[in-house]
């Protein structure tokens, strides 16, 4: 394990381009897009998970929808105003790309590494089968003093140690980036399907320093 600041968020995902490429932002003649790649899990479900990705990494004028990806990154955050509230958006930011053409010999993967604080009291509950499960929000640092703020959940023991844990406190997890849809009701009538976004923990240890 490293405490290196730029290593201790770590990505990989591999799967399917579903969506077009569409612009994000600019940063000193840098463009950025985004689009979502689709990842099997084990189970046979599927992730939808938002990549941003340079367009000194790929051409942005080609066509990529439905061809298959494999992303080395970070699991990033940042708040975007949305009405008269605040809401956290989470995406992969794309460090390595690299396009897959025979889909046959590949596997997919989903895999990320987190080296991080606890920002929030753990949140520890029982499913209606009695089945424990836990939320964990992690602050993750980056360079220049900014940190992403990753929520999490785990199940089982994990669920009950990592309610024993207290808000300051350094773990090191390792789990898969997961996706979950749900309706946001936007009036009386409307209702909108959006897309939430979060870490399950197969791994979690406290980090030494803080034992």
């Amino acid at each position: 394990m490293t405490n290196t600041i730029n290593e201790n968020n770590q990505t990989t995902i591999m799967g399917e381009i579903v969506s077009d490429f569409t612009y994000s932002h600019e940063i000193f003649g840098e463009g950025f897009y985004v689009a979502d790649v689709s990842v099997n899990r084990l189970s046979g479900n599927l992730d939808i998970i938002q990549v941003m990705i340079s367009d000194r990494l790929l051409d942005m004028n080609a066509d990529y929808k439905g061809m298959f990806i494999s992303v080395n990154g970070q699991f990033r955050s940042y708040n975007r105003y949305e009405g008269s509230r605040y809401k956290l958006m989470l995406y992969v930011l794309a460090r390595e790309i690299y396009l897959v053409e025979d889909v046959k010999e590949c596997s997919y993967s989903n895999q990320i590494y987190l080296d991080g604080f606890i920002c929030r009291k753990p949140a520890h509950r029982k499913t209606p089968l009695g089945r424990e499960v836990a939320d964990l929000f992690m602050a993750v640092n980056r360079p220049y003093g900014k940190s992403d703020y990753i929520p999490c959940i785990c199940w089982g023991r994990n669920a009950g140690y990592v309610s024993t844990l207290s808000v300051g406190g350094r773990c090191i997890i390792q789990g898969r980036i997961q996706s979950r849809e749900y309706m946001k009701k936007i009036d009386d009538v409307n209702m909108e399907r959006r897309m939430a976004y979060e870490v399950s923990i197969s791994k979690l240890k406290v980090a030494e320093e803080d034992r």
